[in-house]
């Protein structure tokens, strides 16, 4: 109820103004690498800093913070960031002289990893916080103002969930329709390509209830598809009722009792982790939609033996045939590493035998690059450079034509398609196929959010095209 007090009337408050007591605005400016996990803690750092008044912006040059939120999956992914570090620090030594204060914090992976030797290499640095601990980046700022530097790379006890506060429903709204979940972070595979389990430490699963909270309130926001993520998704054991153990097929399926969530995706899964309770999840017309990425990086027994995957290409093979045989429109996606140490020509044609065999709708290939602290980059018979690139190149043109394939069998199909944003052109909307195609029609903006019949009339290098299908009540 609105109250009017007179100037005849007010008398002077004992309790300061609320404008006194709200914080300063401040701009925040974060750069995210890698991958999706880190696109989800670099919206997360922004929620966690925005009751301390920090708003963001895509402008580093107006920014009171900068964070650079790192991945180390690459070889020379310090220097890299050392060299961004450069520019940063002219972006705030330029502020600095128009009297504006920068703080520059470094995030994530290469922060694990790396340390105080960032503060050794980069006197411009004020923060350095891991992955596990960015929930602490308030307090770390507090700490700031009086201390020099502040280094927070520790694996705490407490769990960085519980600490974070859920984004307001605008900040929500104003990110679109599709949202990541974190449900599950670490991995204890120790593949000897991977640095994750010394930077992102052990397997570790967050409780169901948390899960369905968090993705409630995205919904009631208006996200419509939720991607739940993991450094092993499927190897999710998160607690459920009654102290039980819950695996990713029944979270699932308590996910998708939620009223307004359209549809349900997971990534990054491995061979080993996937269970048959989350196969047969796939079967029927369900939320979780018919797309999987499950990276299987070689097809050579060898090399995969040596990269310590602990399953072979027949495995996966096998296992994409059960997949396929609950949902035979299931759409496959996969990570190839090209050139690991000792690969051969045969090892190679055993790669481009197993793409031929399972078919996949997109690929992701990567040369191999040795991660400092990892066995793979002490191994002998690294692969020259030049033969890296040369297979490289074949494998592209044979996931391009198997891309290319797959779109075109979606040429006069009807498929539902939920849609995400506005299209390229004036008067066109862009969404996706339940197998992650981007589809460009003609129509309203009030369908984006929606999912609606589109008959696929046309393709692209990188899109479909379609028309609305009109629904007969």
């Amino acid at each position: 109820m609105d109250r009017f007090i007179s100037e005849e009337t007010a008398v002077p408050s004992l309790a300061p103004d609320r404008a006194e007591l709200a914080p300063p605005r401040r701009k925040l400016f974060v750069k995210s690498y890698g991958c999706q996990m880190n696109a989800y803690d670099a919206t997360r750092m922004a929620d966690v800093l925005a009751p301390e008044g920090y708003d963001e912006t895509k402008d580093m040059g107006e920014a009171d913070l900068v964070i650079l939120n790192t991945c180390h999956i690459r070889e020379r992914a310090a220097e890299k960031i050392f060299s961004e570090l450069g520019k940063v620090k002219m972006v705030k030594d330029d502020r600095a002289s128009r009297g504006l204060v920068t703080k520059i914090a470094v995030a994530g992976c290469v922060a694990q990893a790396e340390g105080a030797e960032i503060f050794r290499r980069q006197k411009a640095v004020d923060l350095v916080v891991g992955p596990q601990n960015y929930h602490r980046l308030p307090d770390m700022l507090r700490n700031a103002e009086t201390a020099a530097r502040i280094l927070e790379t520790d694996f705490p006890i407490d769990d960085k969930f519980d600490h974070l506060e859920p984004p307001t429903r605008a900040k929500v709204a104003s990110r679109g329709v599709s949202a990541f979940v974190t449900i599950q972070e670490g991995c204890d595979k120790f593949c000897t390509f991977c640095v994750v389990p010394y930077t992102r430490g052990a397997e570790m699963s967050r409780p169901a209830s948390q899960i369905t909270s968090e993705v409630e309130h995205l919904v009631s926001a208006g996200v419509r598809e939720i991607t739940l993520l993991g450094q092993n998704v499927n190897a999710y054991h998160g607690e459920g009722t009654n102290g039980t153990s819950r695996t990713l097929a029944g979270l699932v399926a308590e996910l998708a009792t939620i009223p307004r969530l359209r549809r349900i995706r997971y990534m990054t899964s491995h061979p080993n982790d996937m269970a048959e309770d989350l196969i047969a999840a796939h079967a029927g017309d369900t939320a979780l939609m018919p797309f999987l990425h499950l990276p299987v990086q070689s097809g050579s027994d060898r090399i995969l033996s040596a990269m310590n995957r602990k399953h072979g290409a027949q495995a996966y093979l096998d296992l994409v045939e059960r997949i396929r045989a609950v949902r035979p429109d299931m759409a496959l996606s996969s990570d190839f590493i090209v050139g690991f140490p000792g690969e051969t020509d045969a090892d190679f044609e055993a790669t481009l035998d197993l793409i031929r065999k399972v078919g996949f709708a997109s690929t992701y290939f990567f040369k191999y690059s040795m991660r400092p602290g990892t066995p793979g980059a002490q191994m002998d018979d690294q692969v020259p450079e030049d033969v890296k690139s040369e297979r490289l190149a074949r494998l592209q043109l044979l996931a391009d034509e198997q891309r290319r394939e797959f779109n075109a069998s979606a040429v006069g199909r009807t498929i539902d398609v939920l849609f995400e944003k506005k299209g390229r052109h004036p008067g066109q909307i862009a969404g996706k196929t339940p197998y992650m195609q981007t589809v460009q029609v003609d129509g309203p903006d009030d369908l984006i959010g929606e999912v609606a019949a589109v008959e696929i009339i046309g393709t692209s290098s990188n899109s479909l095209f379609g028309r609305l299908v009109e629904q007969t009540s």
